[in-house]
């Protein structure tokens, strides 16, 4: 009987549809765990297709891509430890989520997602049994699966000595907090050791945060993986009198909540420029917080070489950073004349002609608010601030240096103070928007009751708002408007 188990997790960053550099991502993987004597590999949700990538799933050729790519992965691993990942399953007409064992050469063992999140565009599949790897029965309800406790249950039940945890969960405002109360539920109901593991990197709107951990029975934390940092990790389970529990490991230092929200920003910018094809980024210099936090971010995610600001002032005339055939096409313009669609037109073929990513901030409060946004092939990292939040990043900014932050250390963006009624509009923004409340529960909060109705007017006509604009990192969960409730 196994008495030890060594596990190598990959909390890792995958690119969606990049089934070539996933799949090396993954061999890379597998041989840290090969050489570091681990008998199986372990990587999060969906990583050989990447997270969210829903219009390829169904494709037939694509289906076929990842079954050829998975069957050579089995081929180069077949001497060694187990390689266990995510990808789409087909079995006749139906796609499953599923978490397949590849050992022995082969794809020897598959589990299916049972409990689907909310619009998933995969079919449910039976509750799958635990799966055997050198002798240790391993259970792994995937993603949502361990938000609910009856497939957990039902793997224990049916010989499951461990559980493994494969997600793909992005950062939104206290979600660390309720993965590792629904995690600790697991643990209690189950009386097992049990590991999460979650994916890192941005894809548009999500950016999913690491922070991987293991818990022993009783929902004692036994390892804490970095957030947001790619991380391969060695942890050892042990089986004594009491069952198996898995070895103390590293805990690394997790942020806070301001630094999760900037952090998350920051990723989102670097994944997106890169994960486009990008490698720089333009950005208009102009003032107000909204500029000089996204500057901030900017030069954070890709350093001050990557990072071009074109300057616009007063007396009208282009000034930039750019070569010298942007400066050209720029001097001598009058902004005066221009409706800031043709304005936004102009920056975007500045940033066409360098190649670079035009990123537009603007803040919640700014884009719920004001005109609705023409839609352009740029990216707005404070997308989900208000203008209340922008102004407290940018002074945690000014406070604060990290290794990760690839710009200046002696941070001095200028901020510019709010007005009282500027922060009364956020307060009945996060009513409307964050809590789902109503005109009434402002007036109960001490908010003026003619400028919560006007405020909730102008939301109620502008439903579709947030999807219009650019994309940017989603910091908060969506919740359905008051007015559709």
């Amino acid at each position: 009987m196994t008495h030890r188990f060594r596990l190598t997790l990959g909390q890792l960053n995958p690119t969606v549809g990049d089934l070539s550099g996933n799949a090396a991502l993954a061999r890379k993987t597998w041989e840290a765990g090969r050489d570091a004597g681990a008998q199986m590999v372990a990587l999060p949700e969906m990583f050989l297709t990447g997270h969210d990538a829903e219009r390829l799933h169904h494709n037939p050729a694509f289906q076929r891509d990842v079954l050829t790519h998975l069957k050579t992965l089995a081929e180069h691993c077949a001497d060694g430890p187990a390689l266990a990942l995510g990808a789409p399953w087909v079995e006749g007409m139906q796609v499953y989520n599923a978490y397949l064992i590849l050992q022995g050469g082969k794809i020897a063992q598959r589990v299916l997602q049972h409990s689907l999140a909310p619009r998933s565009h995969f079919d449910a599949g039976p509750i799958s049994g635990p799966y055997m790897v050198n002798g240790l029965r391993i259970g792994s309800p995937i993603g949502a699966d361990g938000w609910e406790s009856d497939v957990a249950e039902t793997q224990a039940e049916t010989g499951a000595e461990f559980l493994l945890i494969p997600n793909a969960a992005p950062h939104l405002r206290g979600a660390m907090d309720r993965r590792l109360n629904h995690m600790v539920a697991r643990v209690i109901e189950t009386e097992l050791p049990l590991i999460y593991l979650n994916m890192t990197g941005g894809r548009e709107e999500q950016v999913f945060d690491g922070a991987s951990f293991a818990l022993n029975p009783g929902g004692r934390l036994a390892l804490q993986l970095p957030a947001f940092d790619d991380a391969i990790a060695h942890v050892n389970l042990e089986r004594g009198p009491e069952g198996w529990q898995i070895a103390a490991g590293s805990f690394a230092p997790q942020p806070d909540a301001p630094e999760r929200d900037y952090r998350a920003m920051v990723v989102g910018l670097r994944d997106h420029v890169a994960k486009t094809g990008s490698t720089q980024v333009l950005i208009e210099q102009a003032e107000g917080n909204d500029a000089a936090l996204a500057t901030a971010i900017a030069l954070d995610a890709l350093g001050p070489e990557n990072v071009r600001r074109i300057a616009i002032p007063e007396e009208g005339r282009v000034h930039s950073t750019l070569h010298d055939s942007l400066a050209a096409l720029g001097a001598g313009v009058s902004t005066d004349a221009f409706a800031p669609s043709l304005r936004g037109m102009m920056l975007q073929v500045l940033a066409d002609d360098a190649g670079a990513l035009l990123i537009t901030p603007q803040n919640k409060t700014v884009a719920t608010m004001g005109p609705a946004p023409v839609p352009r092939d740029d990216f707005n990292p404070v997308k989900d601030l208000y203008q209340s939040e922008v102004q407290a990043l940018c002074h945690w900014r000014n406070e604060t240096h990290r290794d990760w932050m690839q710009g200046p250390a002696d941070a001095a963006l200028p901020v510019l103070e709010l007005s009282p009624k500027d922060s009364a509009l956020d307060g009945i923004l996060r009513i409307l928007l964050d809590d789902n409340g109503s005109v009434d529960d402002c007036v109960a909060a001490g908010y003026e009751g003619q400028t919560a109705e006007e405020v909730a007017a102008q939301i109620a006509t502008r439903p579709s708002q947030n999807n219009r604009s650019a994309p940017g990192p989603r910091l908060t969960a969506v919740r359905a408007p008051f007015w559709k409730a």
